[in-house]
């Protein structure tokens, strides 16, 4: 309702404006005043025209005053300071319209393609991807159509290297190190299975092992090296024994890595895989368009002399004619081929982006891979399955990848503006974020010996290769058991499914709002006991308070709706005064910002927006209700405002966790 109000006002402002100056101002700010007394907006609109019309501010402020107070839902506008334009609201009016649950529309046209997760299919997950999955689940929720907003149509993909360095090491452990034939790891495979082991944990263990086993023997080390690299090319080349052996483990782990996700209400639409960039010639097509738009040239001289590269984005492009030879080579160039043959990250990337935007003219085989309770998810194949859905044709694309991979993906955008598509570079979205580490007592509760000076730092970083991590799924498992204790101890009433449906809503929320509440580039220290405190910018803290409003309208016999309904008949004006009445309004006032909130937070692609926005909506809530004894309240008409206060405080609150992920449970 507070962008609504907040767009009216624009849309009169600019009128305003062209009417008595004839000038137009594209970005006009509307203000949260720093207090309730000064306003429910402030408008600093008269110092951005000041210069312009050779004014002071506060005499623009004044011939703008009257005609901003005949606004709907304005009752009054006072200039502050040297200019300043404070609106003060018709609180009742707001508020009816806030009950019937008038909000701001948040969604367009074009198809928003939001590419997450992306792990190596050669291990299992680690607490670091979860970040990743749950910063891209949390976008991909703010974006989707639902029933608050009618959103943007979206894709959700989940790219898979199946042919990188990673999955080659974990076939170098079982065809070198364990002796493996291509039949014997079939067997191997349905022993995995039929006595209940997990592949992808086994798969943890052998990545260490391996990483470590090209070091251990000095006189080995070249050759077990070069095994690394001919393991690598027969995998990317495909069509034999080794390139099986790591399809069958890398479509094993990816099955492990669904299932951990969905654990987390995580899931995906399409799973494009580096296989088919590479069998479909997908690099080939876009190789030849970037030769053709003189974006890609072989280096003939220096160090990059025989790789095909690019000029790295930010450099100016070097001279033409008959003094580029006198400049020599680009030495800062991006190589995308090297002088081997072999085709680096960002050359696949760029082909992979082509294709994202329709620019590449190919597409890949789908085949149905997993089925979720509401959608399929599809996998790339050579040929695929008819009919199938589209997925190669964004109108924007976010991707979240982590802020080590910012400056391939800055090459990614460069590649598509030199090629001429510069409107989709402007609609390629980084949404990076730093790494995932654990606090020295998490580490230490996990089991990990510690040094002093470990015990001393401030995180502890994680590494797979030396095997030193938290395994996501025993992560969700420690936060849902340490949820379930708390469950246990406090509501012993309750049967067995209902205290384990609460105790997983808690532990699966502690864990996604900590994901969440930090902004991306903030490195995150994990810890158990802060993610699941109730006090706190927390996720049991944001629940909680959901809770207690479904407790008091269960306590006094009504439902949330009906409690919204009745505020049609009550006389808000008085009611909305003086300092209790003020206390109340602050929470409607919160609460009708969630709009502006939502769409603050997908400019920036920044979920944290978000989290924070449930926090204060929460600890407003609490406020109110330690302040204001609803049940026991006397006065009928005031009993049901404050019942009405309850009701759309939660309704907001429901929604914007759900935004982030996080369902409210029954009880806590």
């Amino acid at each position: 309702m507070y962008r609504t109000l907040q767009q009216a006002i624009q849309v009169r402002i600019q009128s305003l404006l062209a009417e008595k100056y004839g000038v137009e101002l594209t970005n006009l700010v509307i203000e949260l005043p720093p207090k309730i007394e000064f306003g429910e907006m402030a408008l600093p609109v008269a110092f951005e025209l000041a210069k312009r019309l050779k004014k002071a501010p506060r005499a623009i402020a004044q011939e703008l005053q009257s005609a901003l107070a005949e606004l709907p839902g304005v009752a009054s506008v006072e200039i502050a300071g040297a200019g300043y334009l404070n609106l003060k609201l018709d609180r009742a009016a707001t508020a009816q319209r806030i009950a019937a649950d008038e909000h701001a529309s948040v969604g367009g046209a074009g198809f928003r393609l939001v590419e997450h997760t992306s792990i190596n299919p050669n291990k299992a997950a680690h607490v670091g991807h979860l970040r990743n999955a749950i910063l891209g689940d949390s976008f991909a929720r703010m974006l989707k159509p639902d029933e608050f907003k009618p959103g943007y149509e979206i894709g959700v993909q989940n790219y898979i290297d199946n042919t990188g360095v990673q999955v080659a090491d974990i076939v170098v452990a079982v065809t070198a190190v364990k002796g493996m034939t291509l039949d014997a790891v079939r067997e191997w495979l349905t022993e995995l299975l039929e006595t209940n082991q997990r592949l992808d944990y086994v798969c943890w263990d052998l990545y260490a092992a391996v990483s470590q086993w090209y070091d251990s023997d000095s006189a080995q080390a070249v050759a077990r090296k070069q095994l690394r690299l001919d393991t690598l090319h027969k995998i990317e080349a495909g069509g034999n024994d080794t390139a099986e052996i790591a399809e069958l483990i890398s479509t094993g782990v990816l099955r492990r890595h669904l299932q951990t996700m969905e654990r987390l209400g995580i899931e995906y639409d399409f799973l494009p895989r580096e296989s088919e960039i590479l069998h479909l010639q997908f690099w080939e097509t876009a190789r030849q368009l970037m030769v053709e738009k003189g974006v890609l040239y072989l280096e003939t001289e220096g160090k990059n002399k025989g790789c095909w590269v690019m000029r790295r984005a930010g450099v100016e492009a070097t001279l033409e004619g008959p003094d580029a030879a006198q400049s020599g080579p680009d030495l800062d160039a991006k190589i995308i081929i090297r002088s081997n043959g072999t085709v680096t990250y960002v050359g696949k990337d760029i082909a992979y982006h082509l294709w994202k935007f329709g620019l590449l003219g190919k597409d890949f085989g789908y085949a149905k891979f997993h089925e979720y309770a509401t959608h399929t998810c599809w996998i790339s194949t050579m040929h695929g399955e008819q009919p199938h859905p589209s997925f190669g044709h964004a109108d924007a694309i976010y991707n979240v990848i982590d802020s080590r991979q910012d400056d391939p993906q800055t090459q990614v955008k460069e590649a598509l503006r030199g090629m001429g598509y510069e409107a989709e570079s402007d609609r390629y979205t980084h949404l990076n974020y730093a790494m995932v580490a654990l606090t020295p007592r998490c580490a230490a509760e996990l089991g990990y010996v510690l040094s002093e000076e470990d015990q001393a730092r401030s995180f502890i970083e994680v590494s797979g290769r030396k095997g030193f991590g938290v395994k996501a799924d025993d992560l969700i498992d420690r936060m849902i058991a340490a949820a379930r204790t708390e469950v246990d101890a406090r509501h012993p009433e309750l049967d067995e499914i209902e205290r384990a449906e609460i105790a997983k809503a808690i532990g699966v929320g502690a864990l996604r709002f900590f994901t969440l509440r930090f902004t991306r580039n903030t490195v995150i220290a994990f810890d158990f006991h802060d993610a699941l405190s109730f006090d706190g910018e927390t996720g049991p803290y944001a629940q909680y308070a959901a809770v207690r409003a479904a407790n008091i309208f269960r306590k006094a016999g009504v439902s949330a709706e009906e409690a919204l309904s009745k505020v049609a008949s009550l006389d808000l004006a008085a009611m909305f005064t003086g300092d209790e009445g003020t206390s109340v309004w602050e929470v409607w006032l919160t609460a009708s910002r969630l709009s502006l909130v939502l769409e603050q937070a997908i400019a920036a692609a920044e979920p944290a927006m978000l989290a924070r926005y449930a926090f204060q909506l929460a600890q407003q809530f609490n406020n109110f209700y330690h302040r204001h004894h609803i049940l026991t309240e006397t006065d009928e008409a005031r009993k049901t405002l404050l019942l009405a206060t309850a009701a759309v405080a939660r309704r907001e609150l429901v929604r914007v966790l759900g935004w982030l992920g996080i369902t409210v449970p029954s009880a806590m």
